[in-house]
């Protein structure tokens, strides 16, 4: 293949220069469209195609983008297409702004990526928190089984669901084998495909028998039912948009019916873990709260990073950042103090350098800025500690919360939600 080496990395920036060297006709709308091989084409209203100065001005940047752009590239006559005027409203629904009439669309394979932050479909009346980590094995079942023991021992209605649909663990730690609903989250998917939603969510979640004599109440959503049947077929569909509908919109659809069916106070949702785009969805598009339970180690943080950088640099850490808090899972029994030392360094150098404003550039005077010191407690940096223990590593019984290891590695990780929860706390109007 002939031609200059163009990598996956380049290809936004040679869009970009190409654009800068033409000049755009005033008004025209212009959308730029990545699709999942990567391949960029150009989509225009129908009506510049009868537009002397705009026809010539999209040609001559196909043609251009066509020799710069590689193998990322399409032939002139293929990079360009002119399209009705609501098919380009459908697309601004998921591209972002990169100039004044000009949108970028990344199309991904499942839909979702980590370069939106949607509002809600409509408002949850519970209160959410996804449990994220970009590895696995860092005890987010755990933690949200302990969770939902503590807000439900103080009169909560507790609604948990596992969205890990890949890795599904949570109905065996939280609900005893008879206690296992006939349903769970992939069969509604797979239903809701055929319209059949409606028939199953009513049977999808279960009360774990321990937490019958609780002053509020748990109801747990597992990812399959009490038969998982052809789960492996269903997770092949499980993704699927629907007619018209996001698999996002679906997810938050399906949260909003298990929230009528069963009126919680506070909703646990434990995400897919890694930077896979579905986990995506949980993280950024429910309006959920965030624990980003973390360990001390370079391939961690360097993850993290990615994530912040992409959230930095297509402008959302804005809207994101005040819903992030962070934990320090598997905290070790020994040399605590200094493993939390550092810890809290390297999340702070993180959350400073991708996320916290800069203090030393100019800020609008009516502008309070988002920016915290290394030692401020209540920071999103600051982490909330899960320590391990022997006992906790050799399992424990949530019956038994009070005299066993859990208690002990919980402890100061209740505390500090119980505080987190009061700073988040919607204002009364």
């Amino acid at each position: 293949m002939s031609g200059p080496l163009v990598l996956f990395d380049d290809v936004w920036c040679r869009v970009d220069r190409a654009l800068a060297e033409l000049d755009r006709p005033s008004g025209l709308r212009l959308f730029q469209v990545r699709d999942v091989r990567g391949k960029v084409r150009l989509l225009a209203p129908e009506d510049a195609a009868h537009d002397r100065e705009s026809r010539h001005y999209l040609e001559s940047l196909a043609d251009v983008l066509a020799a710069q752009l590689g193998s990322y590239g399409c032939p002139s006559e293929q990079g360009l297409q002119f399209l009705d005027g609501t098919i380009l409203d459908a697309l601004e629904e998921v591209g972002r702004e990169v100039a004044p009439g000009v949108l970028r669309v990344d199309r991904v394979v499942t839909g979702e990526d980590w370069s939106t932050a949607r509002d809600p479909l409509q408002e949850s009346p519970a209160r959410r928190w996804a449990l994220y980590s970009v590895k696995g094995g860092v005890g987010r079942s755990t933690t949200a089984a302990v969770m939902s023991w503590h807000l439900a021992r103080r009169g909560e209605r507790v609604l948990v669901v596992d969205l890990d649909l890949e890795s599904p663990g949570l109905s065996s730690a939280m609900l005893e084998e008879r206690s296992r609903p006939t349903f769970g989250v992939a069969d509604w998917f797979v239903e809701d495909l055929v319209g059949q939603g409606d028939r199953v969510i009513g049977d999808i979640a279960a009360a774990p028998e321990w937490a019958l004599d609780f002053d509020g109440d748990v109801r747990v959503v597992a990812a399959h039912g009490r038969v998982a049947g052809e789960y492996i077929e269903k997770l092949g569909r499980v993704y699927m948009d629907g007619e018209g509908e996001r698999w996002a919109q679906r997810l938050a659809r399906m949260l909003a019916s298990l929230e009528a069916e069963y009126a919680p106070t506070t909703v646990l949702l434990e995400s897919r873990s890694g930077l896979h785009d579905i986990a995506a969805a949980t993280v950024t598009d429910l309006n959920a709260q965030v624990l980003l339970f973390a360990v001390d180690s370079p391939s961690t943080w360097d993850d993290y990073e990615i994530i912040f950088r992409h959230w930095r640099d297509r402008g959302l850490a804005e809207r994101l950042r005040e819903r992030l808090a962070v934990v320090s899972a598997l905290t070790p029994e020994s040399e605590t103090g200094r493993y939390l030392g550092g810890f809290r360094e390297r999340s702070w150098n993180l959350f400073r350098e991708c996320l916290y404003d800069d203090l030393s550039g100019d800020l609008p005077p009516t502008d309070e800025p988002f920016s915290f010191a290394l030692d401020d407690e209540y920071a999103p940096h600051a982490a909330l500690p899960i320590h391990w223990t022997r006992g906790l590593a050799g399992g424990a019984s949530l019956r038994e919360m009070d005299r066993n290891p859990v208690k002990q590695a919980y402890a100061q990780f209740l505390v500090r939600f119980d505080e987190l929860v009061a700073m988040t706390a919607p204002q009364e109007k």
